[in-house]
């Protein structure tokens, strides 16, 4: 596998331009073509009545015609701006746009199974933030993994790469698809937290696992003292100069970090560098 093609759903919130400046580096690491298309929330098909009257329905069919014209101008302009030819890549990035694209998240769960990976930005709780559901919806139903931009973009990624090791089918999953960064990374670091895992190989294995596949990595245990696994992965990654965390999501059960909290919860939460994640 290689980062050859990348989907970026594009709208208007507040991280859309450094989701697609993360996405660019991505792109121009693997000489990659980033697709974009209009990403709309669903709106019920529902008259809202009044003294007044009611809303019209071509009222809100004219506003999602608005957004949709609005996110591809957005997306052109960013391409036009970085020198991002239309079409497939020859010998650099290219780029390309998808029209027709229906309303509401679970289209990014389904045609994200035809790309390599899909760059979100960081979900948050505030109306002009990446909805969580967008995120959820690809994690689950694409197959395939997600790259989680952070608020500002950094200007290299995958150069120093930590590894949040958890013993996890979901984290070995993810190290996988992040092999072809893996292998052009100039340090990796396989880390380990005490107490926060499942039962399965060591770091050490994954080391050596790691080191068959053409990858030099270094593997760290730390205890986290009163701090959770989210909280020690995000600090030893700020610590190292990391540039880009791989991350497998949500081993505990969505409820479950939920109510008690969990890695996964606080990395979406306050993650501020790329991380690479698939359940």
């Amino acid at each position: 596998m290689s980062f050859k093609t990348i989907l970026v759903p594009i709208e208007q919130h507040d991280l859309m331009g450094a989701t697609l400046d993360t996405a660019l580096l991505l792109a121009r690491k693997f000489d990659a073509y980033i697709e974009g298309f209009a990403l709309r929330p669903v709106v019920a098909p529902v008259m809202a009545m009044d003294i007044g009257g009611a809303f019209p329905l071509a009222e809100l069919q004219e506003n999602d015609t608005k957004m949709a014209t609005e996110a591809k101008a957005l997306f052109d302009a960013f391409m036009h701006k970085n020198n991002v030819s239309r079409g497939d890549p020859k010998g650099a990035a290219g780029c390309g746009w998808f029209e027709g694209a229906p309303d509401g998240d679970q289209f990014v769960g389904s045609h994200g199974r035809v790309f390599d990976v899909t760059v979100l930005g960081r979900p948050g709780e505030n109306a002009q933030s990446p909805r969580l559901s967008t995120y959820e919806a690809c994690l689950f139903e694409s197959g395939r993994p997600i790259l989680l931009a952070p608020p500002k973009a950094l200007a290299t990624m995958g150069e120093n790469i930590l590894i949040a090791w958890n013993h996890s089918t979901e984290q070995a999953r993810t190290n996988a698809f992040a092999l072809p960064l893996l292998r052009g990374a100039k340090k990796v670091t396989v880390l380990t937290v005490e107490g926060g895992s499942v039962v399965g190989p060591t770091g050490e294995q994954v080391q050596r696992y790691l080191h068959l596949n053409g990858v030099a990595a270094n593997a760290v245990t730390v205890n986290p003292g009163n701090r959770n696994a989210g909280e020690v992965i995000l600090a030893h990654a700020e610590q190292l100069g990391c540039d880009l965390v791989v991350k497998g999501a949500y081993t505990q059960s969505r409820l479950r970090q939920m109510i008690f909290g969990g890695a996964t919860r606080h990395i979406l939460a306050h993650a501020k560098l790329p991380v690479l994640m698939s359940h």
